[in-house]
Order: structure tokens, then sequence, then C-alpha cells
């Protein structure tokens, strides 16, 4: 029984190492993912965005404001004029991101102890560079208007240390605990890498099993579909602790929080997805489809993955139908366990979800495979 177990296996590994489409799916694939995905997102943190400053004051206020933009790594000043037309025409063109009008009376405001608003403009359909432009704008002016308000407070009588006191009583200190450097890469290819596991597992996995129909490899005993979804696994498991062992340590994303939670997810995830795999690839019947089934489905996934949109402003059927994909329980998880190093018991729920979707799709390929197995068989 363990020798027949054991050829099967081999077998299916072979079947994978054989088929060259396959083998790029499942090992070419997650490991050049690896290597590209995450390098367009090397540098983290966008910094000197280039931006314009309307000048309609002249006076030393105006000037200093200017001074201290010019001095923020978030944003580069690259025109100043007085002109706004002339910025909103750059920033049209596309050479600014973003600029900030200094009003004409922005002094005279300011002396009389009136609130004086300077307007910040950020192209929006850059949501990260807009974000710089209004940070480094607002820094830069809220670093300004701190030292004003100390010299009112002073030439009113008061200490250094009591106009420092008045003026912030609560000081307030803001740290990113998970994401330290707050860059987008850190954000976005964490959750984003359980997707590309999924997806390689899914389409070549798919594939495979597509093969075997096209074959009439499919009338096979409960044994031999064991083995099979068990190769499929292994080579999953080996693609997830590549990921979670090395891409992000050699990226320096957070990571290993929790490691044994870590392993856990994977434990169940990667089971979930082969029996989906499995399932897929014996619904389509068809080498090819299945690539052209997967291939599209990679953004409504991540949209539906509850990181880059709220589930909850999700339509009510997407909010119960995301959780079919094993990709949107195993991004919580894997958010929970390996970046912000949580309790298992914080991912218990999503853990029981893969663990669900695992047995039910693999009684369902073994059920499937069995009942068209001959009895001379």
């Amino acid at each position: 029984m363990a020798r027949g177990f054991a050829h099967d296996f081999i077998s299916a590994l072979r079947a994978v190492f054989g088929d060259v489409g396959v083998l790029m799916l499942l090992v070419g694939a997650p490991v050049l993912y690896g290597f590209f995905y995450p390098w367009f997102y090397g540098q983290e943190v966008v910094q000197r965005v280039p931006v314009a400053v309307v000048q309609h004051d002249g006076s030393g206020l105006a000037r200093q404001m200017l001074r201290f933009a010019q001095a923020s790594p978030r944003i580069e000043v690259t025109l100043v004029t007085g002109d706004e037309a002339q910025a909103q025409q750059a920033l049209l063109d596309g050479r600014v991101m973003g600029y900030a009008l200094l009003p004409r009376d922005l002094k005279r405001r300011v002396v009389r102890s009136e609130e004086a608003v300077v307007p910040v403009y950020a192209n929006g359909a850059y949501p990260l560079a807009a974000k710089q432009v209004q940070y480094g704008f607002a820094e830069a002016f809220g670093t300004v208007s701190a030292g004003v308000e100390l010299r009112r407070l002073t030439a009113g009588g008061q200490s250094a240390l009591q106009a420092q006191a008045s003026r912030s009583p609560v000081n307030l200190q803001m740290q990113a605990l998970f994401n330290p450097t707050e860059g987008y890469g850190s954000f976005v290819v964490a959750a984003v890498a359980i997707i590309i596991l999924q997806q390689t597992l899914l389409m070549g996995g798919a594939l495979l099993v597509g093969t075997w129909r096209e074959q009439g490899l499919d009338r096979a005993p409960a044994r031999t579909w064991l083995a099979r979804l068990l190769a499929l696994c292994t080579l999953g498991w080996l693609s997830g602790l590549y990921y979670f062992g090395w891409i992000f340590v050699w990226h320096d994303y957070p990571r290993g929080g929790n490691p044994w939670g870590a392993l856990a997810l994977l434990a169940v995830f990667v089971p979930a997805v082969a029996g989906a795999a499995a399932l897929l690839g014996w619904w389509l019947a068809n080498r090819e489809r299945a690539m052209q089934v997967v291939l599209f489905t990679s953004i409504p996934l991540a949209f539906v993955g509850g990181f880059s949109w709220p589930a909850e402003a999700l339509p009510q059927l997407l909010q119960a139908l995301r959780w079919l994909s094993p990709s949107t329980a195993a991004i919580q998880a894997s958010l929970r366990l390996n970046q912000a190093g949580a309790p298992l018991e914080a991912a218990l729920w999503h853990l029981s979800v893969l663990l669900a979707l695992a047995l039910l799709g693999w009684v369902a390929v073994l059920w499937l495979g069995s009942r068209r197995v001959d009895p001379g068989d």
C-alpha cells in the first residue's frame, strides 16, 4: 500500500517536471514573481515629488514658508510663480504633482490672529504622489505655524517652556507598528503574495488535471488521487516557504511575527488551493482553458480580499461569495500571523475556513475519481 502510494506520488511529480507548461506555473512563476514583483515597489516611499508654490503674498512669512517647503524631503519645489494659472498648467502637463497657494492676505491674517487658509492642490490620479504633496506642505507649513504661535505666546508673557506646553499640552507621537517605513511595498506585497501563491498553484494544478482528463488518466483510485494532491501540495508548500522564509527577508518586509502560526496557515491554505485546482481542472477538462479562466480572476480576488478595499463596502452577495476563494481567508490570516504577530486564536476563524475548503475539495476530488473507476481496475 505504502509502496503504491509512493509510486503514485513520484509519478505525479514526474508528470509536473515532464510538462513544461505546468512546471513553469508551479515552479518557475512563483520564483520569477518573487524576484520581479517586489522590485517595482523597491523604493517603498515616494520622495522628492515635484510641486509648485504660488506666491500671492510677498511677506517674510510667505518666504519662510517657501524655504521650509524647499527643505522638505517629501516634495521638491520646481516652480515658484505668482500666477496660479501657470501652476495649474504645469499640473495638467504633469511637470508638477501639486501646488500650494499662499494668499495675498496671509501675513495680515496671521498678525490679526485670524484663521489663515493655505490651499494645497494635488493630482488625485496618483494617490501615492498626492499623499506626499499634502503631507509635505502640511509638515512644512505646520512647522512655520508652530513657530508663529510660540512667538505670540512668549510675547504675551509666557516663558519658552510655558509657551510650548500651552501650544501642545499633550504630545502626540505617531509610529507605524507593523509597517515601520509606511512603505507601499510592505503594504501590498505581503497580501498579494498570497494571491500569487494561489493563482500559480491553481493554474498549474488545473492545467495538470485537465491534461489527465484529456488523456483519460482521471480514471484512478482514491490512493492515486491522494498522491497527486499531495504532490501539488508539496510544490505549493515549497513556494510558500520561499516567500515567507526568503522573499520577505530579502526585501525586508514585515514578517516572522508568529512563525508557527504562519506554518499552520500554509498547512491548510495550500491543500485548499490544491483541491480547488483539481476540481477546476476536472470541470474544465481542457488543458488550456484553465489559464484562460484563472488568469483574469487575480484582480477581482485582490479587490475582494479585504486589504485594498474595505470588505464592508462590498455588496452583500460579494461579502459572502468571497469566502469561496482560499485567498480571502489566507490574506487575513497571513497579515495577522506573519506580519502583525497575532496569536493563533486571532486567525482561528480564517484557518477554519481554509480547513473546511480543503476538506470539501479533497472529498469531492476523491469521490469524482472513485466513481469513474471500473470495478476491475
